[in-house]
């Protein structure tokens, strides 16, 4: 088992790691909208957070040796479901033609007051 922590993402807020890789997969915890160094995009449009997310994704994809055509699953928690179609579009754009399986969740509210968050499952 190895335990990922990138620079290049931020750090943990708790007893836990950014990713973890076991058996050629690599499962990423909740990423939430906060740069990697550390600022919280809190106010901000829910298309920035989602932008910053994914590039949060990719950062810890890369330092666990996989890449986002790797992506089998992804989790996406909303907090506001309305705003579900500028988030698909982000997510349709970062993807491109891969298309890993994936569920929305519609919740209220998420950590620290933030409109979006996701997991993955990837391979290496």
């Amino acid at each position: 088992m190895n335990f990922i922590q990138t620079s290049n993402a931020p750090a943990p807020g708790g007893h836990y790691s950014q990713a973890v890789v076991h058996n050629g997969q690599v499962y990423v915890a909740g990423i939430l909208p906060i740069t990697a160094d550390g600022r919280k995009l809190t106010d901000a449009p829910i298309t920035e957070q989602t932008t910053q997310i994914l590039a949060n994704l990719d950062a810890v994809l890369q330092e666990a040796g996989s890449k986002r055509g790797n992506v089998l699953k992804v989790t996406v928690f909303i907090s506001d479901i309305s705003a579900w179609g500028a988030v698909n579009e982000l997510y349709a754009q970062f993807f491109g033609d891969h298309r890993p399986a994936r569920t929305v969740v519609p919740v209220n509210p998420l950590h620290y007051g933030f409109s979006v968050e996701l997991d993955a499952i990837a391979f290496v």
